[in-house]
């Protein structure tokens, strides 16, 4: 009878016609055998030795290799909606537009760095930003370290993601004049999405907390908005203005309680669904307002600087917006020139106004001061 290997072992081997290494290992004295993806031995010893440590360890899949990339994300989709992940829908937007078309049917055992970097300079090219690159990336490396950390592994390895370096904080936002020449072009695009400009604009609010809300959460005759959750974790109540009871009136007219207050119109082949991905429209209006390559996280920066003008306390700014800390908050509240000349002007007004108190002060205590006799004379 032939015995069995040791727990463990394992061996590099090329097939016939291939330039690409193999690894053979053997567990419980049966033989597995699976591609590495690459004709480098050393990285395919690294893999192979990798392999041999979880089957020491207990972690050892063999199924590992059979793993493709749609998996690993959709395994990190579950994960996100179980944490009440609430930037779901921008992942799942990244992947089905961007990533899934290149990656989709890859086995994750072939996804590698050179690969990785082909993809970036490929959406550089496009016209994609870093950070938008950067956030793409991001999401494939979650997913795989998702992958390598469950157990059993479904990735023996974690390519290294190339990432950008991004410029400095954005300091977009809109003056009042782009604000209405804005507010103007999407009404021609529809009541809803004037309504999500206005929202974004007059509370700071993501755009992922203003698609998520749903009708039960509009109260029209307490004019107010419920955010029962957020991605802070915490919920909130604000009161609606004039002109949002007017424009969430129409977009929650005959739409049951836990229905989406944004939907496409009926001009849209998505007439009815719930909005989750309005970026043409959103292009079309801002070049057409006058405002090019604003981007709707702008409004947020837009509501942090309105409500900061018109004299609303931090702490209350904070509370409405979703900031948790005063360091995040003051990325946003967003000061322009005009702002620093209006609070110059405010501050020599003030100043003027102290001298012109100080002056009257000072002509008023010399007239009532008591009058002094000649020096010499005796008081009668």
């Amino acid at each position: 009878m032939k015995a069995k290997r040791s727990r463990g072992s394992g061996s590099l081997f090329q097939p016939k016609g291939s330039n690409n290494w193999w690894i053979q290992i053997y567990v419980d004295g049966k033989r597995h055998r699976e591609p590495t993806g690459t004709d480098n031995k050393r990285r395919a010893e690294n893999i192979l030795r990798d392999k041999i440590a979880e089957v020491t360890t207990g972690n050892f899949n063999p199924l590992s290799h059979k793993v493709t990339v749609a998996e690993l994300v959709k395994a990190k989709y579950t994960a996100d909606f179980n944490d009440g992940n609430k930037s779901l829908a921008d992942d799942e937007s990244r992947w089905r537009l961007h990533l899934q078309p290149l990656f989709g049917t890859m086995l994750a055992s072939r996804l590698s760095t050179p690969m990785l970097s082909k993809y970036v300079a490929a959406r550089l090219a496009e016209g994609a930003q870093p950070g938008t690159v950067n956030r793409e990336m991001s999401l494939l490396r979650a997913a795989f370290n998702l992958g390598h950390k469950s157990t059993p592994p479904l990735v023996v390895r974690v390519p290294h993601f190339p990432m950008l370096e991004e410029s400095a904080a954005r300091k977009g936002f809109l003056t009042d004049a782009q604000y209405d020449a804005l507010g103007a072009e999407c009404m021609k695009h529809g009541i809803w999405l004037r309504a999500i400009m206005e929202i974004g604009g007059t509370f700071g609010w993501r755009r992922s907390e203003i698609l998520g809300l749903r009708v039960r959460q509009i109260d029209l005759i307490a004019k107010c908005i419920r955010l029962d959750d957020s991605k802070n974790g915490e919920g909130r109540e604000v009161a609606l203005t004039s002109i949002l009871v007017q424009l969430l009136g129409v977009c929650i007219h005959g739409k049951g309680g836990d229905a989406p207050v944004f939907t496409w119109g009926e001009a849209h082949h998505y007439h009815g669904k719930p909005v989750r991905d309005f970026r043409n429209q959103w292009a079309t209006v801002t070049k057409a307002a006058g405002v090019p390559g604003l981007y709707v996280h702008d409004l947020r920066r837009t509501g942090a600087r309105n409500l900061r003008r018109a004299g609303v306390p931090e702490s209350i700014v904070m509370k409405i917006g979703g900031w948790k800390t005063s360091d995040m908050f003051r990325r946003y509240a967003i000061v322009d020139s005009r702002d620093m000349a209006e609070a110059m002007r405010k501050l020599e007004v003030s100043r003027e106004e102290v001298r012109a108190a100080a002056q009257v002060n000072s002509q008023r205590t010399a007239k009532d001061a008591p009058k002094q006799g000649h020096p010499g004379t005796r008081p009668n």
